[in-house]
């Protein structure tokens, strides 16, 4: 299906991510002249009047070409030494290719455990916000320097997405090494159709997205449709585009549709819900029952301890936690009211019972409607 325009158009403020393929050269270090045209096409959007915060891969790739390392490692400590190395590498890139067009760039690391508390969340949304009022191009990546397999994002198109939902821009423009996305591998088969434009969120979607089909970065087309999905809850349309593609990015913005347009049609989750459906990561699970799970999969109900049938984890008061069906799909996600310990003494107990079984009672729910996201 093709369409009018595209959403990059209308956008005001707008999250580009580049992945390895784009700024390295086939992962041996940096591509400056790469670099170069990403910030003349950049500059010329925010001289136009938009805000752009660019999520950048490159790190490890830079690093290994200092170290002299002619192979990616898999040991995590050597990893997070060429990310640390790399990193000074790609900031420096591309605060010099920003400063030829007047402007700063502003190095973000972020890791899993900043979005998952409420305050860091905050404070990095505020110091992004901030960034782009200065008419500085943040460039964000993973802290990969002290990110572990509990705490890491897992790759840059997720990271993409929730950066793009951290300062609720308009717009996530995906650039990688393929053209977008075809309803087959066209490599396989020779009827597959190229999609122009669909619906975020689509599960046929996930259906015709492949897997990884770059050595060098860790993303496929798979994680760019659910980074789409993603997305979609702040409000974001998705482009998924070639960055090698002439002027990609002023073209999208002048309205030219390249690549596959991902339309976002679902009301705008307001921002702690946002927040609360954008942990990766959860301490505890909460197993209800087939009838919780069925009303809380409705929407506009509390969860209560008669509903929840087992507790998995450890957690406490206050903390994010997955509520899952009896098969093992989470229906919802929210604050929780007790702890791990506690949830377990009233599960599948009546509200009535709390305070016999715990000597006090805060609140009758395990968790309040208003602190739950249905997913």
């Amino acid at each position: 299906m093709q369409s009018g325009a595209s959403v990059l158009a209308s956008a005001k403020s707008v999250v580009v991510k580049v992945g390895s393929s784009l700024v390295t050269n086939d992962g041996k270090g940096l591509d400056h002249a790469s670099l170069a045209r990403w910030a003349e096409q950049i500059a010329q959007l925010v001289e136009g009047g938009r805000q752009v915060v660019l999520v950048s891969s490159g790190a490890i790739a830079e690093g290994l070409q200092r170290l002299g390392w002619s192979k990616r490692p898999k040991a995590l400590p050597e990893l997070q030494a060429a990310a640390a190395v790399g990193q000074m590498g790609l900031i420096q890139a591309y605060e010099s290719v920003f400063r030829q067009h007047g402007m700063h760039a502003a190095q973000v690391l972020l890791t899993h455990e900043d979005l998952a508390d409420r305050k860091r969340y905050l404070n990095a949304r505020t110091t992004i916000r901030s960034l782009l009022e200065l008419r500085v191009v943040p460039v964000v990546n993973e802290n990969d320097t002290v990110s572990t397999d509990e705490i890491k994002l897992g790759d840059n198109d997720t990271l993409g997405a929730l950066v793009t939902n951290l300062i609720e821009a308009d717009c996530l423009v995906i650039l990688t090494d393929q053209k977008g996305l075809y309803t087959a591998d066209p490599r396989k088969d020779p009827e597959a159709r190229f999609v122009h434009e669909a619906r975020a969120g689509d599960p046929e979607l996930e259906r015709m997205a492949g897997g990884a089909g770059s050595s060098v970065g860790t993303g496929g087309m798979l994680t760019k449709i659910l980074a789409a999905k993603r997305a979609a809850r702040s409000g974001a349309h998705t482009l998924i585009a070639w960055g090698r593609e002439e002027n990609v990015l002023l073209r999208l913005a002048q309205g030219e549709l390249i690549g596959t347009q991902l339309v976002a049609q679902k009301a705008t989750l307001v921002a702690r819900k946002q927040w609360m459906a954008d942990h990766l990561q959860m301490r505890g699970k909460l197993i209800l029952d087939e009838g919780a799970a069925r009303a809380l999969a409705a929407g506009g109900k509390s969860l209560l301890p008669v509903g929840v049938k087992s507790v998995q984890g450890e957690f406490e008061r206050g903390e994010v936690v997955a509520c899952m069906d009896e098969h093992g799909h989470e229906v919802a996600r929210g604050l929780v009211n007790y702890s791990a310990a506690e949830a377990r003494r009233i599960a599948g107990k009546p509200s009535s019972a709390i305070e016999t079984l715990l000597g006090y009672v805060d609140e009758p729910e395990l968790i309040h409607r208003d602190n739950l996201v249905r997913l």
